[in-house]
């Protein structure tokens, strides 16, 4: 059944897809360029993750938007990656919106450059995907709203990753916190001659503050 939680196994024993693992190589090295008072921000959700490690918790990671169409796919699916690069195990990433409509073809383009393959399920006018960052492990990414059957309801961090969204959802039922780590909307930039290069920056930029995010994990334990 697709519309279980089985979104994500993540499993240190699968081999990363070679140009997404290069990637997230090459992120790494420029975490200079997130401000210190993003990196604050950040490390909040480093703390809750780290705190449901330490106590054998399953750590589910929420990324909410408007439409659950761009950005809150972004972040589920490099959440996911992100994990796996860092070897934490039992992390299980979700997306929602305050609205349904699907999954943008702009913003699953900017997934395939980086490497991922795709799989599209259904002909419907809310396709689910099967996103794969490895040829095992992959997550299940369709439009819903964030209080969705398929999304946790409880134990879980919610991560608003737009302006328009943090406003308008005064209270998530469930979540554990919450964290306002907004991003610039790459939609602004549709049908423009730089729409493919604005995605790809947006996917970069919420790839790299994933990583940023476990980076942080193991670093605790010392």
């Amino acid at each position: 059944m697709l519309h279980t939680r089985r979104w994500m196994l993540l499993k240190k024993d699968k081999i990363m897809f070679k140009e997404i693992k290069e990637r997230c190589d090459i992120l790494i090295q420029n975490f200079h360029e997130i401000s210190s008072e993003r990196k604050a921000l950040l490390e909040k959700l480093s703390q809750y993750i780290y705190q449901k490690k330490a106590s054998n918790s399953p750590i589910q990671l929420n990324y909410i938007c408007t439409h659950n169409s761009r950005r809150s796919h972004l972040g589920q699916v490099w959440a996911a990656v992100a994990a796996n690069y860092y070897g934490i195990e039992n992390v299980s990433t979700f997306s929602g919106g305050t609205q349904a409509t699907a999954f943008n073809p702009n913003a699953i383009q900017a997934l395939i450059t980086a490497g991922f393959k795709i799989e599209k399920n259904n002909e419907t006018e809310n396709p689910i995907y099967h996103v794969f960052y490895d040829e095992n492990n992959f997550s299940i990414c369709f439009s819903k709203t964030f209080d969705d059957k398929a999304n946790p309801n409880q134990n879980f961090a919610a991560v608003m990753t737009c302006s328009d969204a943090d406003e308008n959802c005064p209270f998530i039922v469930g979540c554990d916190i919450r964290i306002g780590s907004t991003y610039n909307d790459p939609k602004a930039y549709d049908n423009s001659i730089i729409q493919n290069d604005k995605y790809t920056e947006r996917s970069h930029q919420i790839a790299m503050e994933c990583l940023y995010v476990f980076s942080k994990i193991n670093q605790y334990v010392k």
